[in-house]
């Protein structure tokens, strides 16, 4: 893609890395557009599980996982495990083919 990609995504050495900002207990998990502005701007996942004992991190992971046709292997949360603002890690992935998956759903 030749245009500047979203703020919530940025290639990694080893991957690209998601920003998002998490919805727990929504009625299905489900990528709802962006949230924030500026650089602090965020991808919007609702997810379809509590905030208690990890449930919502696993349920993230496992709607990633479906949503970009990647292994759970490739999935990583690297930042923000008890917060709303999470950082997921795609190992292997590319920007451009991410936002491409992304703008199907």
């Amino acid at each position: 893609m030749s245009a500047t990609p979203p703020k919530w995504i940025s290639q990694a050495s080893n991957g690209v890395v998601l920003r998002l900002h998490i919805q727990p207990k929504a009625s299905r998990s489900q990528i709802c557009g962006e949230h924030g502005e500026g650089e602090s701007i965020r991808l919007k996942v609702r997810i379809a599980a509590p905030p208690l004992d990890g449930a919502a991190n696993e349920e993230l992971l496992r709607f990633l996982k479906k949503c970009l046709g990647v292994p759970t292997s490739r999935l990583h949360l690297i930042r923000g495990e008890t917060s709303r603002s999470k950082d997921v890690l795609v190992e292997g992935a590319s920007t451009d083919a991410i936002l491409a998956i992304l703008k199907d759903i």
